[in-house]
């Protein structure tokens, strides 16, 4: 590669990525635009992040937002309380308000030498105004620090992956400075070439057996949650471990049908009460 040729993603040996997504991500990082990635859970939107820092040579700075979370946690905070009790201590530190200023991931991705590739993790968990409150910092890359006096602005714009599993609508206003993927569920021969890359020595009897039985429980109406890509290779590890036979996952009717250690599968006991009384009789978890 000429070395004036920017790095790109391309997918990974453990990481594979669709012909549309590696278009998705390397459109965002010449865009300079947040990657908003949406798909059902365990469709991996959080590894797709970690791959992106590694095929792009920069590290990885992540910020897992949770219900709590608000905007000014990713730029900083201003620990007044350790400031009070410093003062009560006669502490020299309480001098220089500097000292009791906490960076936050935004501003630890903007200082980043070379550039960084910033994560927002699971953003639609945050309260609905929590992605209009960043707006202007990732359009803008800075932001000013008020007890300081201080703008912080970004040496080099770190790459945005910003991810949702759809919990809730997201702003208009936040969605048109991004840009937009969609996860779509593999289909089977892109889940066979993601089993190949964890699973390189697996037995094809085995692998075929497997993913019908799979996509035959997804298929299963009214489940409250269907498996995901990271419980099947979760449930084919199992599989292996345990030397369970490709006969043992057969059946003439898959949709009532409880395969050996569905407990990697099926993650409530509505689901599982849902497929067990479709199967009568097979109510273990390694039956």
């Amino acid at each position: 590669m000429d070395s004036a040729t920017p790095p790109k993603f391309e997918g990974t040996s453990s990481y594979v990525a669709t012909h549309d997504l590696v278009i998705a991500v390397n459109a965002a990082v010449a865009l300079q635009r947040p990657l908003l990635v949406k798909g059902e859970p365990g469709t991996g939107k959080t590894v797709l992040a970690h791959e992106v820092a590694s095929a792009l040579g920069k590290p990885l700075i992540e910020w897992h937002v949770k219900s709590t979370t608000k905007a000014q946690h990713g730029l900083y905070e201003y620990d007044a309380v350790s400031r009070l009790r410093d003062s009560q201590l006669g502490s020299d530190k309480v001098h220089d308000i500097r000292n009791y200023i906490i960076r936050g991931k935004l501003w630890e991705a903007f200082e980043m030498p070379g550039g960084a590739v910033l994560l927002i993790d699971e953003i639609d968990k945050a309260d609905i105004e929590f992605p209009n409150d960043l707006l202007l910092e990732l359009d803008r890359m800075e932001f000013h620090v008020y007890e300081t006096k201080q703008t912080v602005r970004a040496q080099i714009r770190p790459a945005v992956i910003i991810t949702s599993n759809n919990e809730k609508e997201l702003p208009d206003a936040f969605l048109r400075r991004c840009f937009f993927h969609y996860i779509r569920f593999p289909d089977g021969e892109t889940m066979q070439r993601i089993i190949d890359a964890h699973f390189p020595g697996l037995k094809k009897t085995l692998l075929e057996e497997a993913l019908q039985a799979f996509y035959a429980l997804r298929d299963v109406p009214g489940l409250k949650k269907r498996p995901s890509t990271s419980e099947l290779l979760d449930w084919i590890k199992l599989l292996v471990a345990e030397d369970i036979p490709p006969e043992a996952l057969r059946s003439k009717d898959r949709k009532r049908f409880l395969p050996p250690l569905f407990g990697a599968l099926l993650k409530n006991e509505q689901d599982v009460a849902l497929v067990g009384g479709l199967a009568p009789g097979r109510g273990s978890l390694y039956n």
